[in-house]
C-alpha cells in the first residue's frame, strides 16, 4: 500500500464538510500513481469514485493533464500556419445519433487543415461506436501503426490518430476501474481537452452538462491553451445538434470567451438529428456522402462542416462554410482525401 497516495485519497474522500481540493502537482502525483500502478488497486477505486463524487476542480484537471503530458504519447509538430484541430470526443462512444466527425475530419484536410484524434476501442460505460471502428469501416486502421508511423501518415495526409491501446498502454488498467464503477471518473472529463499533440493546437471539445464547460476553460487558461471551441454537442461529442441550437464558446487568445448561438433552421436545415441504428447503416450512410449524394446524414455533414470550416479560418462565415463543403463534397474531393489516408497508411505497412 502506498502511504503517499492513500494521503492524497484522505484530501478527497474525507466527506462534504472537512474534503480539500488537490493541488495541481498533488493531482499529477496522483494520477501518474494510478497509471503506474503505485497505488493499490483498493486505493485507485476508491480514489476514482470519491473524485467523481467531489468533481474535479481546473486545477486539478491541469494537474492530471500533467501527468498524461510526463507519460503520455505526443504526435511531433508539423510545421504549417494553422493550429492543427485535436477533437476532443468521450471514449465510450455513441449510441444514440449518427457520428459525424471523421467525415468532418476528411473534409478539414481536403481544405488544409491539420487534423487530430484520439481514442481506444468500444469502452466502458457506454461501450458505444467508437471512432476506430469507423474509421476501420472507411479502410483506415490506425490501430497497427506506431506512433513514428502514425506521424509520417499526418504529414502526407493531414489526419493523425493517437490510439490509446497502443501508443498509450499505461491507461489500460484505469478502463477495468471505469468497467466496474459503472460510472465516468473525472479522467474521462479531462480526456477530453488532452492534447496528445507537441506542436501549436486547437482543442475542441464537447460538453453536456454547462459546469464542466466552465471547468474547461479554466483548465484551458491554466495549462496555457487560449485557442479552444467548446460544443454542446450530440451525446457529449464535437457534433453539432440539428435538433436545437447549437450552444458553443470560442476561445480566441486573449480575448474575453465569446458565446456562438447557432440556429440550425436559419440555414436551412431540418431540425432533427439522424439516430444511429446499426455499425453498417451508418458506415453505407457516410460513403453514398464521400460520393457526393444527398441524404440526412449529408445534411449533418453541411451543418457540421460549415461551421468547422469558418471556426478553422478556411472560410470568412458560415455561408461561405456552407458553399465550400457542398462543394468539396459533390465534387468528390473529400473522397479523394480518403484515398489518400488509405494510401498513406498502406504505404507503412510495406
Amino acid at each position: 500500500m502506498s502511504n503517499s497516495f492513500r494521503d492524497l485519497l484522505k484530501k478527497i474522500g474525507s466527506g462534504e464538510h472537512t474534503k480539500e481540493d488537490l493541488t495541481r502537482a498533488e493531482a499529477k502525483l496522483a494520477t501518474k500513481m494510478m497509471l503506474l500502478g503505485e497505488a493499490t488497486p483498493a486505493q485507485i477505486g476508491a480514489f476514482l469514485i470519491a473524485h467523481r463524487i467531489k468533481r474535479p476542480t481546473s486545477e486539478e484537471l491541469a494537474g492530471m493533464l500533467d501527468a498524461y503530458s510526463e507519460l503520455g504519447p505526443k504526435l511531433p509538430a508539423i510545421n504549417d500556419e494553422r493550429p492543427a484541430i485535436v477533437f476532443g470526443i468521450p471514449y465510450d462512444g455513441r449510441t444514440r445519433t449518427a457520428p459525424i466527425s471523421p467525415i468532418i475530419a476528411l473534409l478539414l484536410a481536403c481544405s488544409g487543415q491539420n487534423v487530430i484524434m484520439h481514442g481506444g476501442d468500444r469502452l466502458p460505460t457506454k461501450y458505444g461506436l467508437s471512432l476506430v471502428e469507423i474509421w476501420q469501416g472507411l479502410g483506415v486502421d490506425w490501430t497497427k501503426l506506431e506512433l513514428p508511423k502514425t506521424h509520417q501518415v499526418m504529414q502526407k495526409s493531414g489526419i493523425g490518430f493517437v490510439y490509446t491501446p497502443l501508443h498509450f498502454p499505461l491507461t489500460a488498467s484505469i478502463w477495468e476501474y471505469r468497467d466496474q464503477i459503472g460510472k465516468r471518473p473525472p479522467f474521462a472529463t479531462m480526456e477530453l481537452i488532452w492534447c496528445p499533440y507537441a506542436g501549436d493546437a486547437h482543442i475542441v471539445t464537447g460538453f453536456v452538462h454547462p459546469p464542466t464547460e466552465e471547468r474547461f476553460k479554466a483548465t484551458l487558461c491554466e495549462i496555457g491553451i487560449t485557442k479552444f471551441t467548446t460544443v454542446k454537442g450530440l451525446e457529449g461529442s464535437c457534433d453539432l445538434p440539428r435538433d436545437r441550437t447549437a450552444i458553443i464558446g470560442l476561445g480566441n487568445g486573449a480575448n474575453p470567451i465569446e458565446r456562438l448561438l447557432l440556429v440550425p433552421r436559419e440555414y436551412g436545415f431540418t431540425t432533427q438529428n439522424v439516430p444511429l441504428g446499426s455499425s453498417e447503416e451508418l458506415l453505407s450512410a457516410m460513403k453514398l456522402i464521400l460520393q457526393g449524394k444527398s441524404s440526412e446524414l449529408m445534411q449533418t455533414a453541411l451543418w457540421n462542416g460549415a461551421f468547422y470550416l469558418w471556426r478553422c479560418g478556411i472560410c470568412s462565415d458560415m455561408s461561405s462554410g456552407l458553399a465550400t463543403a457542398k462543394e468539396l463534397f459533390y465534387s468528390g474531393a473529400v473522397l479523394k482525401k480518403l484515398q489518400e489516408l488509405q494510401q498513406a497508411i498502406n504505404s507503412c505497412h510495406n
